[in-house]
């Protein structure tokens, strides 16, 4: 009970962001046609400094938290980095090999013990690990056990291979690996949690294969992931376990997931 009322209050708190950002991206693509090219990007975010310089400046109390508020609201404070990258190669008969990778963290300080909800990282869904619907993935080891699980850490790796069955009807085998955690938050479940190199046993690992249908200015796609290794399992029965059809994931998209 205790656990369902901290996920209400997780999920329905407000919460001040007063943020700025600056993100770098360098893109080798030459065009929408050009299948064979990457992309680099880094993102960093900053928020409630400047509301903490004001509040402490006039000296505005505390709450019962501990925290101090700007117009009746506690005020976010956070660090936020995501880094990410993306290569195609594009083979013979116009078949392309695409990977990606991506990491990205958050740590709150000063006036935020946890990261708010739509600032946070989740993982599974079309466009992330497809063996795991959204939100369904982590955090670490405990299995998705919320309706949205999230956490202010996140690995993802991507493997793809596309190529064409007949005319704009495409084809895809692919591998996602990857996880969220919590770390130098007020989580303590010590499952959810990322503690050292030795959490990197809990990345999980989907396969499986997508039908796609390129209409030319968008693609219509169909994933079907299958749990490679699910980390939630209890150690010996992780990998290979569950790719079997009743066990499958389906993912409806719209375009390349990455």
């Amino acid at each position: 009970m205790r656990n369902i009322e901290e996920r209400r209050d997780r999920l329905t708190q407000n919460n001040l962001i007063v943020s700025t950002s600056y993100n770098w991206i360098r893109n080798t693509q030459k065009g929408i046609y050009d299948d064979d090219y990457s992309l680099f990007s880094i993102r960093v975010e900053s928020a409630g400094n400047v509301l903490a310089g004001i509040t402490s400046l006039v000296g505005e109390p505390t709450n019962s938290d501990g925290n101090r508020t700007a117009f009746g609201v506690e005020y976010s404070q956070y660090a936020k980095t995501e880094i990410d990258y993306i290569k195609h190669w594009q083979l013979f008969s116009n078949n392309v090999f695409a990977i990606r990778a991506f990491g990205g963290i958050a740590i709150p300080y000063g006036n935020s013990d946890n990261i708010p909800f739509t600032r946070s990282f989740f993982g599974g869904g079309p466009n992330d690990n497809r063996a795991w619907q959204a939100y369904e993935l982590g955090p670490g080891s405990t299995g998705g056990i919320n309706d949205f699980n999230e956490a202010n850490m996140k690995l993802a790796f991507n493997g793809e291979y596309r190529f064409t069955i007949n005319g704009s009807f495409k084809g895809a085998l692919f591998i996602d690996a990857g996880n969220i955690w919590n770390v130098l938050d007020n989580e303590d479940n010590p499952d959810a949690q990322f503690k050292g190199i030795a959490d990197l046993s809990t990345i999980s690992v989907g396969s499986g294969f997508g039908i796609r249908y390129d209409f030319g200015f968008f693609v219509l796609r169909l994933d079907t992931g299958f749990k490679t290794f699910n980390p939630a399992l209890e150690e010996g029965r992780r990998w290979f376990k569950e790719i079997k059809i009743p066990k499958a994931v389906f993912n409806v998209g719209i375009n390349y997931p990455f």
